[in-house]
């Protein structure tokens, strides 16, 4: 299934680049106004993970307490959020639109914290907190770094696999953008599908909230990329 979606998705990205260039040239110029994810909160509860939301994963009770897809999420989420924040970054130095620019910008402004965030409900839960791998594209490496690990994370909703991110990372100017926005909107669809997740299952009420966030914020932006992208 997974290679199915990897096809489709790279397919899609070559008629992508080919329609929807010229349309990111002619908004090249702007100045990132539209908003609509400005409010961003991070990402996605593990729709992967098969957790029993009626269990509770420790004795807490009434707004502290937490099951075990409570701690899928998170533990789904973090590492979801870094490879949205690897994918943001890149866009400083490659794209060739004030307005990717501008919503890469805003994405690494929502998520970055909310790691921090998870990262201390974990802690806090005695969980585990996910390493941050990455693989190192360049290089052709897989090596301990700031941001994600593909391989681990692969089947989890909207991640890009190594294959992709080194793609991305070799692209630039109005290629990059195209390439950006198709890979991001497939990245926030899989965030507001663990979000749902959570928001359903969960029993935490701040990870609830932010899966609420999460599902608002990704929502609105999946919207701006596709007006970007001419493809409505």
């Amino acid at each position: 299934m997974n290679s199915i979606r990897t096809l489709t998705r790279r397919t899609a990205l070559v008629a992508a680049t080919a329609t929807a260039a010229f349309l990111l040239a002619a908004c090249g110029g702007g100045n990132g106004d539209d908003t609509g994810g400005g409010a961003h909160q991070g990402p996605h509860g593990s729709a992967s993970a098969s957790a029993d939301a009626g269990s509770s994963s420790g004795n807490e009770t009434g707004e502290k307490a937490h099951n075990s897809q409570d701690v899928a999420f998170a533990q789904g989420m973090i590492p979801h959020h870094r490879q949205a924040l690897e994918m943001a970054r890149l866009a400083a130095d490659r794209s060739a639109s004030a307005e990717v620019e501008d919503l890469a910008a805003r994405i690494e402004k929502a998520q970055d914290p909310e790691i921090t965030t998870m990262t201390g409900w974990l802690t806090a839960w005695g969980e585990e907190v996910p390493e941050p791998v990455a693989s190192n594209a360049s290089a052709g490496t897989t090596e301990p770094m700031p941001g994600m690990d593909h391989s681990g994370h692969a089947g989890m909703p909207g991640m890009m696999d190594g294959q992709d991110m080194a793609e991305l990372e070799k692209a630039s100017g109005r290629a990059f953008d195209t390439m950006f926005l198709t890979m991001m909107v497939e990245h926030h669809e899989g965030a507001v599908e663990m979000a749902g997740t959570e928001k359903a299952e969960g029993r935490y009420a701040p990870a609830k909230a932010l899966a609420d966030d999460i599902v608002t914020a990704q929502n609105a932006e999946i919207t701006e990329m596709n007006k970007l992208l001419g493809t409505k």
